[in-house]
């Protein structure tokens, strides 16, 4: 007999299968040894009292073995040989459009400006020791694209979009751990995440696709308002249809597009800092313990968000027991952005604390009058990043070395004259924030995280720090594009696709997009691309 059942534990219950197997003996009047096997199907954890419990839903198989398995399995045919198409980027959205490409009997050719996944590690570490940014292999651009090392975190609001599932059964196919399942926050971890994207490679390649590292399109080639292929900075030409999966730090692509007048236009985006407390400090506000978090709990997460003024003030990305990394994609540029390791288990917690900005306060005085003027043009958002991003490498003196401040003297407004320890290698610098960062996002601020230290006693302090300055939390423009067919609205063949044309805000719905765009070129190609039946391992 296969039973599902809803049950609410404590911590130390949860722990493994066999405590879940003695609490449903237990509450449910079963005899334990009849229980042969238990599959966990959602896990979270309610902190909201004092008493912290796990609420779960788990398949119980009494007196039988389970026969399925955790989850379908993907077949993806050998495409040798049939219609090409060009995916450029091998961010999430770029993977999954190629691999569903595949399930649809096409032939992905995946161009990447960047360097594989384990070279690109290299570069990374070259900006934390010697503060160079390899302006085609950083945090932003490579083979797993901004995900791959800036945390892997796979939730998503965006459910409407596609088929969440779908994604999250790739990934496990793919080699990462089945409990992104079940969890209400699945993350795979920046230290796992790379072994499964070089999986993803190597399924499209061993199915007939190719993947082209340091490769960086610096052209489509249009003709009759019909993109025919890319040409690229070696001045190969690959050509098909387009789906355009390039990020949202592709500011040379957005350039071309403006350029050579195909439609794009300005797009909000949310511009702050990461603040970065002590993990155990927000284990004992969030578990309301002052011993923490305990044996059996994990690094504690938050969320916050209220209205200042007209405008969302809110937490962004946030990444327990992690730490805070330099995503600058460029010269002169500092940027920062926050991961996490599978277990967490770092001493810092930190997550971006962030100001909406929307394109019509491009005209407000105070960012004018420090940043400004904008041109007047699509890019004017970006051109904000850009002069924000400037103005931080500047008073970082000219290095990746992160102007900071103490998060209290930031309410009141005081210069902190020294720092606490922090995660963030490259080092940081004692700068008045709310000085020289526009006056917009930093009241904002300010009154946000006095609201924020009233709901979470403690949350406030001088123990935690803010690093400048956070600005990539989305792309600046949208790529306009139709809301049928996913072409762009004035050129054929070309389909926006992703985080970087202005459709998803992370991972998951980055892949779900990438599907959607490969189902939709298909349809372009005149293919049926209904999904086919997944198999089961």
């Amino acid at each position: 007999m296969i039973t599902e059942y809803s049950i609410r534990t404590l911590p130390q219950q949860a722990a493994d299968q066999d405590s879940i197997r003695q609490y449903l003996a237990r509450e449910k009047g079963m005899d334990a040894r009849t229980i042969k096997a238990i599959r966990i199907l959602k896990r979270s954890i309610d902190a909201r009292q004092r008493t912290i419990y796990v609420n779960l839903t788990v398949r119980c198989y009494v007196n039988e073995f389970p026969t399925d398995e955790p989850y379908p399995v993907t077949h993806y045919p050998q495409v040798d040989g049939c219609p090409q198409v060009i995916v450029v980027g091998a961010g999430p959205g770029g993977l999954f459009a190629a691999l569903r490409l595949i399930e649809l009997g096409l032939r992905p050719i995946v161009v990447e400006r960047g360097k594989d996944v384990r070279e690109r590690k290299r570069d990374l570490a070259r900006i934390s020791r010697d503060h160079k940014v390899d302006p085609e292999s950083n945090y932003s651009f490579g083979e797993g694209g901004a995900g791959a090392y800036s945390d892997g975190k796979l939730y998503t609001r965006s459910k409407k979009r596609g088929n969440v599932d779908k994604i999250l059964h790739v990934f496990c196919q793919h080699g990462a751990d089945t409990a992104i399942l079940s969890d209400a926050h699945p993350h795979i971890g920046t230290d796992r995440l790379p072994a499964v994207i070089e999986a993803m490679r190597r399924t499209i390649i061993d199915r007939g696709g190719e993947v082209h590292f340091q490769t960086r399109m610096d052209e489509i080639i249009i003709g009759d308002g019909q993109a025919r292929g890319i040409r690229t900075n070696d001045g190969r030409e690959f050509i098909g249809p387009v789906i355009l999966a390039t990020g949202h730090s592709a500011r040379d692509v957005y350039r071309w597009l403006y350029a050579h007048n195909v439609d794009i236009e300005a797009k909000g985006i949310a511009v702050g800092v990461r603040l970065e407390h002590p993990s155990d400090l927000i284990d004992r506000i969030q578990y309301h313990n002052r011993n923490g978090r305990g044996r059996y709990l994990p690094a504690a997460e938050y969320r916050y968000a209220v209205q200042v003024r007209e405008r969302g003030v809110y937490s962004f990305c946030m990444c327990p027991g992690g730490f805070v990394v330099p995503a600058a994609s460029g010269p002169r540029q500092l940027v920062v952005n926050g991961m996490s390791p599978s277990n967490r288990a770092g001493r810092w917690s930190n997550s971006g604390m962030v100001v909406e900005v929307r394109t019509d306060d491009l005209d407000d005085p105070q960012l004018k009058s420090q940043h400004g003027p904008w041109h007047g043009t699509p890019l004017s958002m970006m051109e904000l990043q850009e002069q924000l991003e400037e103005s931080c490498w500047l008073q970082g003196n000219m290095r990746q070395t992160a102007p900071a401040q103490r998060m209290a003297d930031f309410v009141n407004r005081r210069l902190s004259y020294d720092l606490p320890p922090t995660s963030f290698s490259p080092g940081v610098i004692s700068s008045p924030l709310h000085f020289w960062m526009p006056p917009f996002i930093t009241d904002r601020l300010r009154e946000g995280f006095q609201l924020f230290g009233r709901a979470a006693h403690g949350f406030l302090t001088n123990e935690a720090m803010l690093l400048a300055v956070e600005t990539r939390t989305s792309a600046p423009v949208r790529i306009t594009r139709q809301a049928d067919t996913l072409q762009h609205v004035s050129v054929k063949g070309l389909f926006p696709c992703g985080e970087g044309a202005g459709y998803a805000g992370g991972i998951v719905s980055a892949a779900m997009d990438g599907e959607r765009c490969a189902e939709a070129v298909a349809n372009y190609l005149g293919i049926e691309s209904q999904r086919p039946a997944s198999s089961h391992s």
